[in-house]
């Protein structure tokens, strides 16, 4: 991927990774587009980066994809780089005597059923370009589930095996696909403890580290990977799995 010169849509841009990532690619030159569903805070950055359009999105709302679609197309025709990285991410306990499948079906509907959408309403633009990217956020959890958050790790799980498939049925084509796989970043993903949580990476070292990695081509079969995960994306291969899962989740 040429980090520069892009015109680049952000789901879930408005904080995060997916804020960092807009905020960073912006610095290179690129036009970027991020989506939210907070219009509160999609105002505060475009005051701060007036050269960044934000643009309200709500995955759950048909509608407004279809809203946002017309949007791109007509003022963004040469969109080539769509990253779709809006997700959310509960902890379950399903020995709750009050659990049910309510907040699974949100995960699911938002970090799966949002990327599926999200793909399928762009990549008739993105196949239009000369060259384009399409990159998805997944997980480094979905090689080796943290057992407290199961439907998150799964649906990262999925959009794994979903982008392998992806990739491959784009092989002819010239859209590049790249499956961004995070370790544990001072976000608000799971909660505010986490943005403060010592034990988790600075979003903006480890947004640096992808942008590295983006301009080395250092992501082999489309998986973009810090060093530190490597042991996870491996553990089954290298008959690891039961060890580093028993670390991760104690007894």
């Amino acid at each position: 991927m040429i980090l520069t010169n892009n015109t680049i849509l952000i789901t879930g841009g408005s904080r995060g990774i997916g804020r960092a990532l807009a905020e960073a690619l912006h610095d290179r030159g690129n036009r970027v587009i991020i989506t939210g569903r907070d219009a509160t805070r999609l105002d505060a950055i475009r005051a701060r980066r007036p050269g960044i359009t934000g643009l309200p999105l709500d995955l759950g709302n048909p509608a407004s994809l279809t809203d946002l679609a017309d949007t791109v197309q007509a003022r963004f025709p040469s969109l080539n780089v769509l990253i779709a990285n809006a997700g959310i991410s509960r902890a379950e306990n399903l020995l709750d005597d009050g659990w049910d499948a309510h907040d699974a079906e949100a995960i699911i509907d938002t970090n799966i059923m949002g990327v599926l959408r999200t793909v399928a309403t762009f990549l008739p633009l993105l196949t239009k370009q000369r060259s384009a990217t399409l990159m998805a956020t997944s997980s480094a959890l979905g090689f080796l589930p943290l057992a407290n958050f199961p439907t998150y790790c799964a649906s990262k799980a999925f959009l794994h095996s979903w982008l392998v498939s992806l990739r491959h049925q784009l092989r002819h084509l010239p859209v590049e696909v790249i499956e961004l796989c995070p370790p544990y970043v001072q976000t608000g993903l799971t909660g505010p403890g986490q943005a403060s949580d010592p034990r988790a990476m600075p979003v903006e070292e480890y947004v640096a580290q992808v942008l590295h990695k983006l301009e080395q081509g250092d992501h082999p079969r489309g998986e973009l990977l810090l060093e530190r995960d490597q042991e996870r994306r491996w553990a089954e291969r290298d008959g690891t799995y039961d060890a580093v899962f028993a670390v991760m989740n104690p007894a």
